[in-house]
């Protein structure tokens, strides 16, 4: 994620960490040397016939409004996403609590709470597809070969208050708080997964991209005329338009890739480390800075 103050306005013009103009440009600029061939040809053979803007109007209307909706759904899928990792901060932070009094044992406590933090590392290299994590190696390297590692950390946990609960060290209120507890953060885990394994429809991407070349390629027929060798220019500006917004919601719609617009997991894992720290007697680390602007 790109952490920054409101650029000024030199910066805003030159600014390129967390622009989309880096993934957009080659298109931008075959887009451009096209509408110069149209032109040059326009001038030269007499051939390419004029178009007249009113229909490119109507079309440009109508792409605008279909990228809007695509991309107000890539940012539900974004928020939503962020939404579910904020609850399961507070949902470890309430665990910790919870462990400390409704457990007695100090080993049971100091067990249960680093293997929820093993869960949520493991669950944030489920996410992203990492199989080399440095955390997780650290905190969780005995679950990693399980089917579903992040699902095998919640399982020993749940075995582990069983455990305590009839060896009587957790009473049966306590059993039933931590484990609605551990119901809530199962829920918020499975709706990453729904969000990580059901991406937008493909065939809005494709719908999208298409037609947006489709017009930017028609687009010098109607201008070429109009506006001569203006008209690498005008195509230029609306290829960054249509196609920037048609990349930002293909960056939104995967929140928990690693790309400049996706959201901070480890940033969001050490602020849960941060926390419970003082529940395992250990000094807290230092909370995750942004390096030229990006947190990850």
């Amino acid at each position: 994620m790109i952490l920054r103050d409101k650029p000024s306005w030199l910066e805003l013009a030159f600014a390129l960490r967390g622009s989309i103009v880096p993934v957009i440009a080659p298109q931008v600029i075959l887009l451009m040397l096209f509408a110069a061939g149209i032109v040059w040809a326009h001038g030269h053979t007499g051939g390419i016939p004029d178009i007249d803007s009113t229909p490119f109007t109507v079309f440009g209307v109508a792409l605008s409004l279909f990228l809007g909706f695509r991309n107000n759904a890539a940012y539900e899928r974004w928020w939503e996403a962020r939404k579910l990792w904020g609850g399961l901060v507070a949902d470890l932070r309430n665990f910790a609590r919870e462990v400390q009094f409704f457990i007695a044992d100090p080993a049971v406590q100091q067990r249960a709470i680093r293997l929820s933090l093993a869960f949520l590392h493991l669950h944030r290299a489920n996410l992203r597809g990492l199989r080399d994590d440095p955390q997780v190696a650290a905190l969780a390297r005995e679950f990693t070969d399980a089917v579903h590692p992040p699902c095998a950390a919640l399982d020993a946990l749940s075995a582990d208050l069983s455990r305590a609960h009839a060896n009587g060290l957790l009473d049966g209120f306590g059993a039933r708080t931590l484990t609605e507890r551990i119901a809530a953060i199962t829920e918020r885990q499975a709706g990453c997964e729904r969000i990580l394994g059901t991406p937008l429809p493909y065939v809005y991407s494709l719908l999208v991209y298409r037609t947006t070349f489709l017009y930017c390629l028609l687009l010098p027929l109607a201008l070429a005329d109009a506006v001569g060798w203006l008209t690498p220019l005008f195509v230029g500006i609306v290829a960054y338009v249509f196609l920037g917004l048609a990349e930002v919601s293909e960056d939104l719609s995967h929140p928990f890739g690693n790309t400049p617009n996706a959201l901070p997991l480890d940033a969001i894992c050490r602020t849960v480390e941060i926390s419970l720290a003082p529940h395992l007697g250990e000094q807290p680390p230092e909370p995750l800075r942004p390096r030229a602007f990006y947190l990850s």
